[in-house]
């Protein structure tokens, strides 16, 4: 079968299924989840036997050591998938729930029923337990879902679609509510993102390239984050004990990650009091830090920060630095250089937080929290499918909620118009 073949089929059988979906109840959809979990628990000697495959050629092909991290399956995290499952079937179902009904002066009844979006297909790199993650939030918000994982997981994740058709199929759903790829061929990306008529929404999980490429050449919606260049803002009324915890947690929990703050900007009053004792620390954790002329005379083994500091994720332990001389001069920085993810404001000043979170273009506002906190799980959401910076149709990270769309909904009782 040619590759278009193919992936017209899969594109066939995921409408179909999604208008099944589309109906299955509640108790339908946690039951697969929860076979789904027990498919795993079931298949995880084939998942540790397969993902070793992965492992191997990625040693062979070079990987760095991060990546083969990102692509292990050990005990750990297959009970950690396990878990996700349990924790998506536990939270509330949006679909069919009406909102805002209000009778108007026709006498018709007017409101909002949430609904599924259809078809997603997802796109992803490295990490297998994306495939779990997203085919149980898809399957509990009532979505049908295409997923092509990375080629450096292909055995794994074929490992773990069999375990999910498996719950699927004994809980009753449609076995293509969930299909997994079954091509390493680079094409079929291609031919994703361009099949409207099967293909609701495409959601890119990767590297900054992957997901440029994807909005460059879809012919469906996209729901996208380019990258997560985070900032965190210490005002000159800030306590400074949790300046310095706020701001060391945002950049030394995990540095590879979308919600670490890249840029860190200090208020010129405060500078002498918190620069030193955090980049010290910072130092001691092995991180490279650049900065403006003002960070650099308070602490001279500072690099200088050029322009394209100011724009760069670094996904590394790396920082730039900034003074500022006012929460003004500190939020048109941020709107100016950062990606709209997450940003940090670190202050006892009502009025100033108030005009933080009004004036800073981001998906996530901290005030007095660590930008760590920007993440599906830590919002409450159960598990995500990936954090959005767009402002149509998610925004912030996108949990089940994030993957419905809502259709009004009349009730009369033989009501005609007049006029």
């Amino acid at each position: 079968m040619s590759l278009e073949s193919y992936m017209n089929q899969v594109g066939l059988q995921a409408r179909f299924a999604s208008r099944l979906l589309a109906k299955a109840s509640t108790q339908q959809k946690n039951s697969a989840l929860f076979a789904m979990a027990e498919a795993l628990e079931q298949a995880r000697p084939r998942l540790i036997e397969e993902n070793a495959k992965d492992i191997k050629n990625g040693e062979e092909k070079g990987l760095d050591a991060a990546l083969l991290d990102r692509l292990l399956l050990d005990d750990a995290r297959i009970n950690g998938m396990i878990e996700g499952l349990k924790q998506v079937a536990s939270l509330p179902d949006p679909i069919g729930e009406i909102s805002d009904m209000v009778y108007l002066p026709s006498g018709i009844q007017r409101g909002q029923m949430r609904v599924p979006l259809g078809v997603i297909g997802i796109i992803y790199e490295s990490r297998p337990n994306v495939t779990i993650d997203a085919a149980s939030l898809c399957l509990k918000s009532g979505n049908a879902t295409i997923l092509r994982g990375g080629s450096e997981a292909f055995y794994s994740n074929q490992a773990i679609a069999q375990a999910v058709t498996a719950g699927i199929v004994e809980a009753g759903l449609p076995e293509n509510a969930v299909q997994v790829l079954n091509t390493t061929d680079r094409d079929a990306v291609g031919k994703l993102i361009t099949m409207p008529e099967f293909v609701d929404v495409i959601v890119p999980r990767g590297g900054k390239g992957l997901i440029e490429r994807i909005s460059k050449d879809a012919r469906v919606p996209v729901i996208k984050h380019l990258d997560g260049n985070c900032h965190v803002y210490i005002d000159n009324e800030a306590d400074l004990e949790k300046a310095f915890a706020i701001a060391m947690n945002a950049k030394t929990r995990r540095y590879g990650v979308c919600n670490a703050m890249e840029s860190l900007l200090i208020h010129e009053t405060i500078v002498n009091k918190i620069l030193p004792k955090l980049a010290a620390a910072y130092q001691e954790k092995g991180v490279a830090l650049v900065g403006c002329e003002s960070a650099r005379a308070v602490c001279p083994d500072i690099d200088v920060a050029t322009e394209e500091d100011w724009y760069t994720e670094y996904l590394a332990p790396k920082l730039s630095i900034k003074v500022v001389s006012d929460m003004a001069q500190a939020i048109a920085h941020i709107n100016q250089y950062g990606s709209h993810h997450t940003d940090a404001i670190v202050t006892n000043n009502y009025v100033k937080t108030r005009a933080f979170m009004t004036e800073v273009d981001s998906s996530s506002v901290m005030v007095n929290a660590s930008t760590s906190f920007a993440d599906g799980f830590e919002y409450g959401f159960g598990a995500e499918i990936g954090i959005s910076t767009d402002k149509i149709h998610a925004r912030g990270p996108v949990g089940l909620l994030g993957l419905t769309s809502q259709k009004y909904i009349v009730l009369g009782d033989g009501h005609t118009r007049d006029n």
